[in-house]
């Protein structure tokens, strides 16, 4: 499923406390005052761009650390704690039997990365503004998805604060975020969803391009929550080298924050 939006749209759904960190903006009235400025370029540039999201909805089942899509017999490696108690792994949130799984991709036109490099400023604010877009067109997306295309959160009623502060069922794991640090797991997205409908490509070590791009997997287990996968073993590395079906130097490769 393809779903693009105009900017207006979703601009309610930006989480604007991102937004300033990235200015490095702390005092509340220049918070107030950049993102005038930031809610002016929008209204102003709005018409010119889109965000755009695809996502699938699939049958799926835990295996082991793996999940397995059904339809298409792809397993989706995921990374285990290795340290504490529990030691939760993704694939936890997940019926051994049966179960569903949503995979997903979003992004902000590139031209918001591009079509300003002459003015260092508009530059900027382009920039970050396409990096919250794709954000909050990933909020939007995921309410659609659990109220009406999956449908598990029918009668949900959230406000945008609610949503930010993430009081729906379910989550949404990001690649490259704690939960789901290997990126290369882009290049199995993007197999399963196309990701080049949208507009993102993926450079050699999977990372998206546009930058302002997200993608990730929707979870809708009611006790599922985010984790930190944080360091792993070499007996890990292995298994997941092995379970994802690249050389031991790749798997090193993409996990090396976490090793």
């Amino acid at each position: 499923m393809i779903l693009s939006c105009n900017i207006p749209d979703v601009v309610p759904y930006i989480n604007w406390a991102y937004f300033f960190f990235a200015w490095q903006v702390k005092n509340p009235a220049e918070q107030q005052r950049i993102r005038r400025e930031a809610e002016a370029f929008l209204k102003k540039e709005a018409v010119h761009y889109k965000v755009h999201a695809v996502f699938r909805i699939v049958d799926a089942h835990a295996d082991g650390d793996d999940i397995v899509l059904d339809e298409d017999g792809v397993a989706l490696p995921m990374l285990r704690q290795q340290w504490g108690s529990p030691c939760l792994c993704l694939s936890d949130f997940i019926h051994p039997q049966h179960d569903k799984i949503g995979l997903f991709a979003t992004s902000a036109d590139a031209g918001l990365e591009t079509d300003f490099a002459s003015d260092p400023y508009a530059k900027m604010m382009a920039q970050l503004l396409a990096d919250r877009l794709a954000e909050a067109m990933a909020e939007w997306m995921h309410q659609q998805v659990r109220t009406i295309y999956w449908g598990y959160a029918p009668d949900e009623q959230l406000s945008i604060e609610e949503l930010h502060q993430e009081h729906f069922q379910g989550i949404r794991p990001a690649v490259g975020y704690p939960s789901l640090p290997d990126t290369s797991l882009n290049f199995l997205l993007d197999e399963l969803l196309d990701m080049k409908q949208i507009g993102i490509r993926l450079t050699e070590s999977g990372a998206m391009r546009p930058h302002a791009s997200v993608s990730g997997l929707m979870i809708a287990h009611p006790c599922s929550h985010y984790f930190s996968v944080g360091k792993i073993g070499a007996d890990q590395l292995n298994d997941y080298a092995r379970r994802r079906n690249i050389p031991m130097e790749m798997a090193r490769k993409f996990l090396a924050a976490n090793l």
